[in-house]
């Protein structure tokens, strides 16, 4: 049987789902999520099976969290900012705006994304920076088993044939 927080591990694509990072909603394919699907936890250093398996301390936890609650509010606000020009942009195509204009709002769109990857992805680097050399290496190890096991989910609506 495998741990129970394996099912819930992550912390780029937890995050992710929270902040809704994917792609704008009217090109977003629904998935098949079966009834026993778990989103896995975005803040895994407070859970308790993941602590014990990383042996991270109280002041490590505490630490990786003040990363977390500090990235946060930037994350969010540019997850908003991301939607609303996303939104912006599907209403030019939608209305059949010129390729200028689309292309100006597109550069628009990517722009907002690669500001708000690029904080995501310090905020997992000071979080790394917390742990110890052979608590990277474990929670590497443990990451890939996570990802082996919980292989993206099958798409519905492409093509169905």
């Amino acid at each position: 049987m495998k741990s129970s927080w394996f099912r819930r591990l992550t912390l780029a694509p937890g995050i992710c789902l929270v902040l809704g990072l994917a792609t704008p909603a009217a090109t977003q394919t629904p998935r098949t999520v079966p009834p026993s699907y778990v989103p896995p936890p975005i803040t895994w250093w407070k859970d308790a099976q993941f602590v014990k398996d990383l042996a991270l301390t109280p002041d490590q936890s505490g630490k990786i969290d003040t990363v977390f609650q500090a990235a946060m509010p930037r994350l969010t606000r540019k997850r908003d900012e991301l939607n609303e020009q996303e939104a912006e942009l599907s209403r030019l195509v939608e209305t059949d705006a010129g390729e200028a204009l689309i292309g100006k709002q597109s550069d628009k769109v990517e722009a907002v994304r690669a500001v708000m990857n690029k904080a995501r992805t310090l905020m997992i680097v000071h979080m790394r920076e917390v742990l110890t050399p052979d608590q990277r290496i474990k929670f590497k190890a443990l990451r890939e088993q996570w990802d082996r096991e919980h292989r993206p989910l099958p798409q519905v609506g492409t093509g169905g044939r």
